[in-house]
């Protein structure tokens, strides 16, 4: 290994469906020794939290390259006992709910470089999901939502990737995307079946030495009547509409166009302004193109060693009072 880096956080917060929380992150960044000087850098976290509703988050996302990028590995392996706040799905709102839950989560990409900026790989997902406790008289509760008691999932499907970024961590220029087919089977050993048809792509533009625009569009689309309501396509969280709860808006079908505008002050500080638009959908209607939902907001970036940012969002919308969001790594 070389060109190595680890910094470790506390993490202190407070969310209405937590309580108090608090927790260490530990997040790493390195490259391979038989790698080329010019090979991209590779990153892996651990964390683990615990909140004053005894709730418990342990997390190992990581991506790596390898073999001067022709190989490129990514995943986010975590297991959590938690609780979320549900508010019905489609255009339908319904009182917030809230239901505990607990669960492992695996997600695995493992990919092969084809060509010079194309990777051509395989993802797997799985996800067995028990919900603990629901609200009495809720709509969970009553069971007519699938998978309001239990789903297993567990997917495998063909992934594709572009990567032509000058930098993995702070891009300045270039496009970053992968697309992928993930059925889940009762073959691979889930207790039901569909087939999720996804996009995101990231592209990136300078506008002066300080100044980047950065854009992001996200498709998801579900094929099959079996999916449950913890894997139906969403809008809101961290990455993508900042602003909304994560799940405020879920549905069989969604569709994202974001943008983010990342101004760097003076040297490790920098700004950002951001804004979102998404759709919801179904088998009925692809995607409610004149029902929109928006979100917008701002951030302040303080950068560490390879420009991985410590990143403090604030999100707004018109549906919910303001989120804040802080964390390491660019939404997109």
């Amino acid at each position: 290994m070389r060109d190595k880096s680890l910094i470790a956080l506390p993490v202190v917060f407070s969310f209405p469906e937590t309580g108090f929380g608090g927790g260490v992150i530990a997040v790493s960044t390195f490259s391979f020794g038989k790698d080329s000087v010019g090979a991209k850098p590779s990153q892996a976290s651990f964390g683990v939290t615990y909140t004053q509703n005894k709730q418990i988050l342990v997390f190992f996302p990581f991506n790596v390259f390898f073999g001067n990028n022709k190989w490129y590995l990514n995943g986010d392996v975590g297991w959590y006992r938690y609780n979320y706040f549900y508010y019905g799905i489609g255009e339908n709102r319904i009182p917030q709910e809230i239901f505990d839950v607990t669960f492992p989560r695996i997600k695995l990409l493992g990919a092969r470089q084809v060509g010079r900026n194309n990777y051509v790989g395989v993802r797997y997902q799985y996800e067995s999901y028990d919900v603990t406790k629901t609200v009495e008289s809720g709509e969970l509760a009553s069971g007519k939502i699938a998978g309001s008691d239990f789903s297993r999932t567990s997917s495998l499907g063909v992934s594709v990737l572009r990567d032509t970024r000058d930098d993995v961590f702070y891009p300045r220029k270039g496009v970053f995307g992968e697309a992928y087919i993930l059925p889940t089977s009762k073959i691979f050993g889930a207790d039901r079946e569909f087939t999720r048809i996804y996009a995101d792509i990231a592209h990136y533009k300078s506008l002066s030495d300080k100044f980047v625009l950065a854009t992001n569009y996200v498709t998801s689309f579900i094929i099959g009547d079996e999916v449950p309501f913890s894997q139906l396509s969403f809008i809101g969280g961290a990455k993508q509409m900042r602003g909304l709860y994560e799940g405020y808006f879920r549905d069989k079908n969604a569709a994202i166009v974001q943008a983010e505008a990342r101004y760097e002050v003076w040297r490790f500080i920098g700004l950002v302004g951001f804004g979102a638009v998404g759709w919801m959908g179904d088998e009925n209607q692809l995607l409610r193109l004149g029902k929109p939902k928006f979100t917008y907001g701002g951030g302040l970036r303080i950068a560490t060693k390879k420009h991985l940012n410590l990143r403090i969002d604030y999100g707004f919308s018109p549906y919910e009072k303001g989120n804040l969001y802080a964390t390491l790594g660019e939404a997109f």
